[in-house]
């Protein structure tokens, strides 16, 4: 796991540069239609979340997340003709989103895979192959693939931006990527506040808007990598009665952008946390939202449309170096595999 997440830098920039060769291919398909339809589970899951707020924030396109069952087990019958439907799976083998893609396609959706195998069954069918150039991960914990995956999808929403306004953008992230994979800043004094409470005391992850899904995600890999339960919310939601379970001995984790509208609120929400006799861990952010913290950790110095790919790269160091403290490998966490079959038989 560590070594993939020091890999990060290199396949990004490679799936950037794989992105823009099919952006004509990613424009045909989007020509007449209205709305994006995202289709994944898991780590998959988290980066379609980014991908839903980046092309409703910077497009103006409509974006929402796929129930699966809806296809799978309902077998609705939707009218798709006017929708891209974007089915993330990182080996492009799970059988539930391939079967998903294929109930799309049906219905007269346009369709775009994104995996990292471009001989799976979900690019192979696709209208649009987006393959990922993230290589062989042999770790369970998604990380470079992950990247990879967001990356992709801002590649998607550069295409279809006629602006152009996220090319300088995306093209300052393999850079910091690459910084941020090779540093160790304020890793270690992390996991000695995680580890702390790995005993005694609850644990959340929250933030908001387009680094929402970075908090599901650091959520996902202290759950699967460390094995213990981690509640991911929104703090929106948080402040709608989870809030109540805030006391003293729980660790709070907030990640957030460098800028934005939401980091003046998250400030705000880490003041409230802290009040409440809660640690609070931050992960990127401005001198205001560290200052307020208990323990902060610098994240990537970027904007926050493309911050996202950046913001998780110290989450996996710190979950990487704290399963090891816990004595327990992150590379292979108990009962799980790179593939998941939804509904075993």
């Amino acid at each position: 796991m560590r070594q993939e997440i020091a890999e990060q830098g290199a396949a990004v920039a490679a799936t950037l540069a794989e992105a823009r060769r099919r952006a004509d291919a990613l424009r045909s398909a989007m020509q007449g239609r209205r709305r994006i339809l995202l289709v994944a589970r898991g780590s998959s899951d988290n980066a379609a979340v980014y991908g839903r707020y980046l092309v409703e924030t910077r497009l103006g396109i409509t974006a929402a997340l796929a129930a699966p069952s809806v296809a799978t087990h309902y077998r609705a019958r939707l009218d798709l003709r006017d929708t891209l439907v974007v089915s993330l799976s990182q080996s492009g083998r799970t059988e539930e989103i391939v079967e998903v893609q294929r109930w799309a396609a049906a219905l007269g959706a346009a369709t775009v895979a994104i995996s990292n195998d471009a001989d799976s069954p979900l690019a192979v069918e696709s209208d649009v192959p987006l393959t990922t150039q993230a290589g062989e991960e042999r770790a369970v914990p998604a990380t470079k693939s992950y990247t990879s995956q967001l990356t992709a999808l801002a590649s998607l929403a550069e295409a279809l931006d006629e602006g152009g306004a996220l090319t300088p953008l995306l093209d300052r992230v393999p850079g910091e990527v690459a910084r941020l994979e090779s540093g160790e800043d304020g890793v270690a004094g992390a996991v000695d506040v995680l580890a702390e409470a790995a005993g005694a005391g609850d644990l959340l992850v929250t933030g908001r808007g387009l680094v929402f899904g970075t908090a599901l995600e650091t959520a996902l890999k202290l759950e699967e990598t460390c094995g213990r339960p981690v509640r991911g919310l929104s703090y929106a939601d948080l402040r709608h009665g989870p809030i109540a379970v805030v006391r003293e001995g729980l660790v709070a984790v907030v990640v957030a952008a460098e800028d934005g509208p939401l980091l003046d609120p998250l400030a705000d929400l880490v003041a409230d946390l802290r009040s409440r006799g809660a640690r609070v861990l931050t992960i990127g952010g401005d001198d205001r939202l560290a200052a307020a913290s208990s323990y902060h950790v610098p994240g990537p110095a970027l904007p926050e449309p493309v911050a996202p790919i950046g913001l998780i790269v110290p989450a996996q160091l710190i979950v990487e170096s704290l399963a090891r403290t816990l004595g327990l490998d992150p590379d292979a966490p108990t009962g799980l595999s790179k593939v998941t079959a939804t509904d075993p038989t």
